[in-house]
């Protein structure tokens, strides 16, 4: 392990930038936030050269720069596919932010950095193989076997939100509920995706009940044994539970951490792992399913635990 005394942190979101430090002893500490030019190239990097020359007392001039970001990173050139923030969108982040201010800089998917913080820090602590779960505004994930992050083709592993999986129907007290396959920004239809986070249970909840609600109301009324909510939370655990279990199988995860603001409900949490552990082909006494650790800042600190791992 590198003895870096600090390591400088990004997290790069389609609304903000955020910088952290992590100290020697792995803790880390919010320094600034500010809101992201995405349109820009040169905005942005003048932000960020900004951000850390007001910081500078908290780290050396060595100190390497740690960025957890939404977005894919191509293993091989390091090209970046963030089309919500085209400010570096098709740009070799890691190269051309190293060279403008002359420190190594680590780039990394965020979903696969807050699966990192989990296995190394959180609630995967001691466990050989992690998944990661993202379940926000959107479904996504990462996947950490023996304290590393599995990286696969072209930078795409544990997207379980995405492939035609989703289930056309489901049995609900004895009712068959069919269910349109939708279509998914990513172009294919009948992705998780489209039903799994927080807008896809708001449009989970629309074509039951052509009703609109927010993800916030349809949870509060499901914890209030409202009809339509209770209905909606039923068909929405099938729905995530059979591909999560799925994918456990496959990984072998003996844990899944969860992120993501639907993370946060801890009752959700605890149905959706009772529904996994359902179908997974060998259930546990322990939870296999739980709310991660690091739900603000895990990105940001499996960032920091990648650098010092490739320092």
């Amino acid at each position: 392990m590198s003895t870096t005394p600090a390591v400088i942190c990004l997290d790069l979101g389609g609304s903000f930038v955020k910088l952290g430090v992590m100290d020697a002893q792995q803790q880390l500490t919010i320094l600034d936030q500010q809101k992201i030019p995405a349109d820009s190239w040169p905005d942005f990097t003048a932000l960020v050269s900004r951000m850390i020359q007001q910081h500078q007392l908290h780290f050396s001039t060595d100190s390497p720069l740690a960025i957890s970001t939404a977005g894919i990173v191509a293993p091989d050139s390091g090209e970046m596919f963030a089309s919500n923030i085209p400010a570096f969108h098709q740009r070799n982040l890691s190269q051309a932010l190293g060279e403008l201010l002359q420190r190594k800089v680590i780039v990394h998917n965020d979903a696969d950095c807050f699966t990192l913080a989990e296995a190394q820090a959180g609630v995967g602590k001691g466990h050989k193989v992690v998944f990661g779960a993202i379940i926000g505004s959107g479904v996504g994930g990462g996947l950490v076997a023996d304290g590393r992050i599995i990286t696969g083709q072209n930078g795409l592993t544990g997207e379980w939100g995405h492939g035609p999986i989703t289930l056309t129907e489901v049995d609900i007290e004895g009712e068959t509920i069919r269910l349109p396959r939708q279509p998914c920004p990513c172009g294919q239809k009948g992705c998780l995706d489209s039903y799994g986070g927080a807008r896809g249970l708001e449009n989970l909840h629309r074509t039951l009940h052509d009703v609109n609600a927010s993800s916030l109301d349809i949870i509060a009324g499901w914890q209030q044994q409202e009809v339509q909510a209770n209905r909606t939370i039923q068909v929405w655990l099938q729905l995530v539970s059979q591909p999560l279990a799925y994918t456990i199988n496959i990984t072998g995860a003996s844990l899944v951490a969860v992120g993501g603001g639907l993370a946060s409900v801890t009752a959700l949490m605890e149905a959706l792992n009772e529904e996994v552990q359902r179908y997974v082909l060998r259930s546990t006494q322990h939870p296999l399913v739980v709310p991660g650790a690091f739900a603000h800042n895990g990105g940001m600190i499996g960032a920091a635990l990648l650098a010092r791992q490739v320092a």
